[in-house]
């Protein structure tokens, strides 16, 4: 039989059984349980109703801009014409290139973890969408990674901008920050990205769009949330 470890045992006499709390102290246990010496990102995992009285099953996938950012560090490559390259390099992208980059990912060498392309080089990265898209790294002008204002879209991934994707179950889970964090700088992401799912409601759909919440960091306990 596998023994916890002792660091899980201890964070364990935190655990609130059968009963939903109130953010804030769920904010502050989930901060008390990161134990580990790494800085564990702290995560929410929410269901959604997808059942729409019209038929079919509603399908979410977004952005949302943290107001105190996920404290992610993504290395964002951006694909644009030659003429863009300075801008992209200016805006603080990691890699920029052209047709260079394309001959790069024909290659296989992924050394990024999101990729912006500008409306006018989509048409030549479009045949590698079948092994960008398994990786999440094909462009796409709802996830804010198709742009002409390269500069507002590198400083956007680089600072807050999480994406959100439900599966079929109607689940969805996304970072809100880190462990080092302020309670407050997490309460406010918190606050803006459910308010942010929220407005993503179709008028289709009756009854609560949020059926239930949970909050946990990287290698923590997870925590119901009441109703917000």
């Amino acid at each position: 039989m596998r023994k916890n470890s002792k660091r899980y045992r201890e964070i364990s006499k935190n655990t609130v059984k059968n009963k939903k709390i109130d953010v804030k102290e769920a904010i502050d246990l989930v901060k008390k349980n990161s134990t580990t010496k790494f800085d564990e990102s702290i995560d929410l995992s929410l269901r959604i109703n997808l059942k729409q009285s019209k038929g079919g099953d509603f399908s979410l996938r977004t952005v949302i801009n943290l107001p105190n950012g996920s404290g992610k560090k993504n290395k964002v490559a951006v694909l644009c014409e030659q003429d863009k390259i300075d801008e992209a390099k200016k805006a603080g992208a990691d890699l920029v290139g052209s047709d260079d980059l394309i001959e790069k990912i024909a290659a296989g060498k992924f050394d990024f973890t999101k990729l912006i392309c500008t409306p006018a080089m989509m048409s030549k990265i479009g045949k590698h969408g079948k092994v960008l898209g398994p990786k999440g790294l094909m462009p796409n002008p709802k996830l804010g990674t198709v742009a002409t204002d390269l500069t507002k879209a590198v400083k956007d991934i680089k600072t807050g901008l999480v994406e959100i994707r439900n599966d079929k179950d109607g689940n969805l889970a996304s970072t809100i920050g880190r462990k080092s964090f302020s309670t407050e700088k997490l309460l406010e992401n918190y606050n803006h990205f459910i308010e942010s799912v929220k407005k993503e409601k179709p008028d289709t759909i009756k009854g609560e769009f949020v059926k239930s919440i949970f909050l946990t960091s990287t290698m923590g306990i997870s925590y119901q949330l009441g109703a917000k």
